[in-house]
């Protein structure tokens, strides 16, 4: 069989190398840091030519992008099967998702934070804020948009478009703590997403009571402004 006419035997050594790259790279940056790592240390480690490494991935941010991509593809379904088990709270299924996250990022928790600072630039093309991220940004969006319409909280309507990227934005101020939490099994940010996800499903509850819209015009007013930065 041909895949782009090249014989798949070909095509799977391909993918193997590309693997070895990857996983090579990711084991540099979480040992040696990432603006400490070479492209050329990292075919050396994979044992593979330079140019070949060039190859596969032009520079080390084609190295970290393909990361992500990756992260994201091999994590719908553990998603979906942790929502699945969970209940249709809100509470527990904002930690079933984000827990998903933190599980399958723990291997990679020093290579994230070794990636920190790029990550907390938006206009740093590694930054999960970036434009070229959206694609991936959307995915996890998605998940949070439909797990507001399972919940069974009615969500006011001047709130309802804004949510979806809110609740995004709570997942990554869990994340970015979770990277630099030193604390014993990480159990602060374990307590944080509890407290956390509880904080949001109270208050949104309360939203759609009729002496919180003032405060709902001044929240949107916010998020639109942080959007619009």
């Amino acid at each position: 069989m041909f895949k782009n006419n090249v014989p798949s035997k070909v095509s799977h050594k391909a993918e193997v190398t590309e693997r070895k790259i990857l996983d090579a790279a990711l084991e540099m940056f979480r040992t040696q840091g990432f603006d400490e790592t070479t492209v050329r240390d990292i075919a050396a480690a994979a044992e593979v030519a330079t140019g070949a490494a060039y190859y596969y991935y032009p520079s080390k941010d084609a190295i970290v992008l393909a990361f992500y991509q990756q992260s994201c593809a091999e994590m719908q379904p553990r998603i979906e099967d942790a929502l699945a088990k969970s209940s249709k709270n809100l509470e527990d299924r904002l930690q079933a998702l984000i827990d998903v996250k933190l599980e399958y990022f723990g291997t990679y928790r020093s290579v994230l934070r070794a990636l920190l600072k790029s990550g907390a630039d938006p206009a740093n093309p590694l930054s999960p804020f970036a434009e070229n991220n959206k694609p991936i940004r959307e995915i996890d969006v998605a998940w949070f948009r439909r797990i507001l319409i399972d919940c069974g909280i009615r969500v006011p309507k001047d709130l309802e478009p804004h949510m979806p990227e809110v609740l995004w934005m709570f997942q990554m101020g869990v994340i970015y703590f979770w990277i630099s939490d030193d604390s014993r099994g990480q159990q602060r940010t374990t307590r944080l997403l509890e407290l956390g996800s509880k904080t949001v499903a109270t208050l949104l509850k309360i939203a759609g009571l009729p002496l919180t819209r003032p405060l709902r015009k001044v929240a949107v007013e916010l998020i639109e402004i942080v959007k619009g930065a």
